[in-house]
């Protein structure tokens, strides 16, 4: 029973820990590394109140460490799927009837976990489990996800308290409900927090959800649901499962209680899914909610007025961090005639400067990318571009995987602005710039808006403040996350509300209030306290 209004403490962001040498965070999370290297887990898939195991064993190796075994997750099939929306089903009343506060304490309380003794544990699956560096990890997997956890308590119940007026002798009010049936979470391998935020920001109002994460981010999603269970996460809530794509949507899909699906995934998987329900819109008992964060082709637009010194940290830091494997990673960079020496000189030194290897080794700046499958095509686009006329390679494009998926920072400089790794999303750390007539920036900004389908992130570089209002008024379609004078990745929760348009989503924010109403269905309640007892209104009256 709800019998106050509760104060709810206001978020702050996470503190970034630096990992210094020396540091007590840096000595413990090495600790951690070793003690997840030597153990092999075996993980369950989540179901209800049940840990499913199955015959058909997956194994999860770092991908730059390829022959290194960190355990096996059992993968399962429709059947699986349809035993986890039976227990999300099962658990909605009571999960949906439980009081707000006791609902937030639940996710406030994992935050806590998180940035306490689960911190290393979180950065240290993720560092292994997807290769990220301890910086990369402790911005994702850490802070992000505390974040996400604790601003979504706040922002929902700010929506809770947005009431409407009452006139005299009638009580209106809004009931912010859950939606009706299950919610489907569908996330990627690049960021824990993604992970973590999809199926949790939609629980959080009280839904219950399916969730299936990719398979190279198992080994952090179940550390992520060690940490839900022990905050007090009922059953049911939060369902985790490992099945392949089309399997899981031949059931949800055509599952007459899909209420909605929160997705982070490939613009083609996201528009297959939008086609295939839409021909079963019939089936279901609502209108499902459809969420997707979904491609990018970002782009850095740099300005003849620009300083050098930042489009090139800009750039390197933008494009290969997490060897460039965000949605929002800087790909396509438009550099004026007037700068393209010493840009060009500062992209060469600078990439010749990372060290690449294993995440354990914490002087590292690029480990490996995700598994086999990203690291042939990442290759093909550097092969292509080595032999294309219209571009070349400037520094790196060495491709090894005898021992991890091992890519070399790239940099393609190309000089038909139309060119594919111009236009198309790799995924990958694969950087080209093309070089552009210094008095052409007008013009070049149209070639910006018009050259990707895609709209997520991009940045202009100028100390020119008219350059910048052009820019932010051209390119306004452009990108959903704009970025003046910086790199168009890092998005922080509360501060900048992340999504993008076009072909990149549905550009619905995670991070902010945005995306919490997607999971809400508003029932507006009108109470009258002296209801007419005639039908007859006064204008009815003889003259």
């Amino acid at each position: 029973m709800n019998n106050g209004h509760y104060s709810l403490p206001l978020p702050i962001n996470e503190p970034v820990l630096s990992y210094a040498p020396g540091s007590p965070e840096k000595t413990r999370l090495k600790e951690v590394l070793k003690e997840l290297k030597s153990k092999k887990i075996d993980v369950p898939m989540y179901i209800g109140s049940k840990e499913i195991r199955t015959n058909k064993k997956v194994e999860m190796n770092p991908p730059h460490e390829r022959k290194h075994v960190l355990g096996h997750f059992h993968s399962g099939e429709a059947k699986h799927v349809k035993m986890a929306i039976d227990a999300a089903l099962s658990a909605k009343k009571n999960w949906e009837n439980m009081p707000w506060e006791s609902r937030a304490a639940i996710f406030l309380k994992a935050a806590d976990l998180i940035a306490g003794k689960y911190r290393p544990y979180m950065n240290g699956s993720t560092m292994l489990g997807q290769s990220k560096t301890v910086f990369q990890a402790e911005i994702d997997s850490a802070c992000e996800l505390i974040d996400f956890l604790r601003f979504n308590v706040h922002f929902l119940s700010e929506i809770y308290s947005q009431q409407p007026v009452s006139s005299p002798g009638i009580h209106n009010r809004l009931e912010y409900r859950p939606l009706e049936g299950f919610v489907l979470a569908i996330t990627p391998f690049n960021f824990t927090a993604i992970g973590g935020n999809l199926p949790a920001s939609a629980a959080l109002c009280g839904n219950t959800v399916v969730w299936k994460c990719a398979n190279t981010q198992v080994y952090s999603a179940q550390m992520f649901m060690q940490v839900m269970k022990e905050a007090g996460l009922p059953d049911g809530v939060i369902n985790l499962i490992y099945v392949d794509g089309p399997t899981l949507g031949e059931v949800c899909f055509k599952h007459p209680d899909f209420a909605g699906v929160h997705f982070t995934g490939s613009t083609s998987v996201f528009n297959q899914m939008w086609k295939t329900i839409g021909e079963n819109i019939s089936k279901y008992k609502s209108y499902p909610r459809i969420v997707g964060e979904t491609g990018g082709k970002d782009f850095v637009m740099v300005h003849p007025s620009a300083d050098p010194d930042v489009v090139a940290t800009a750039l390197l830091r933008g494009a290969f961090e997490f060897q460039g494997q965000k949605c929002s990673a800087a790909s396509r960079a438009y550099i004026p005639s007037n700068l393209a020496p010493v840009i060009k000189k500062k992209l060469v030194d600078g990439v010749k400067s990372f060290k690449m290897g294993s995440v354990e080794d914490f002087r590292n700046f690029i480990t490996a990318v995700i598994d086999e499958k990203s690291f042939t095509k990442i290759k093909s686009y550097i092969d292509s571009a080595k032999k294309a006329p219209k571009a070349k390679v400037l520094v790196g494009g060495k491709c090894d995987s005898s021992k991890g998926y091992f890519i070399e920072p790239t940099v393609i400089e190309t000089t038909d602005p139309k060119y594919t790794t111009m236009c198309e999303e790799i995924f990958g750390p694969v950087l080209t710039i093309h070089v552009y007539n210094e008095k052409k920036f007008t013009d070049t900004l149209k070639l910006v808006d018009q050259t990707s389908p895609y709209a997520l992130t991009g940045s202009i570089i100028s100390q020119d403040r008219a350059a910048v209002v052009q820019a932010t008024q051209t390119l306004k379609h452009a990108a959903g996350n704009f970025y003046i004078n910086d790199k168009p990745t890092g998005a922080v929760v509360g501060q900048q509300p992340f999504g993008g348009a076009r072909a990149s989503g549905t550009n619905d924010k995670a991070g902010s209030a945005i995306n919490l109403y997607r999971w809400l269905s508003v029932r507006t309640v009108k109470e009258t306290f002296e209801p007419p007892k005639d039908y007859r209104y006064p204008f009815l009256s003889a003259e």
